[in-house]
């Protein structure tokens, strides 16, 4: 139960991070908190009593490769987009309609 809860508050402190941070390198971070609570509760269902379903724990491990690729790839996109505006931040358009 305890690794259910702990699962649903990194799912909720993601999201809470995704909503309102402006700078997009917190945004990566809090994109890798809410995987990481999603991957703790497939393996909080993986398992049931005694016995251990395989399937959850092999996509939970492909899921972990998948969420690597994606950070590398968001962080270089981010470093690109700091080299090209000098701003890593989601910027409001400020003029009048």
């Amino acid at each position: 139960m305890i690794f259910a809860l702990t699962a649903c508050a990194l799912v909720a402190l993601g999201l809470y991070g995704l909503v309102t941070q402006p700078a997009l390198l917190r945004k990566i971070l809090a994109f890798n908190l809410l995987g990481g609570g999603v991957f703790l509760l497939f393996g909080v269902v993986s398992r049931r009593g005694e016995a251990v379903d395989p399937v959850p724990q092999a996509l939970v491990i492909t899921g972990l490769v998948v969420a690597f690729a994606a950070t590398a790839l968001a962080l270089v996109l981010v470093l690109r987009l700091f080299q090209i505006t000098g701003a890593a931040t989601i910027a409001e358009d400020k003029t009048p309609p």
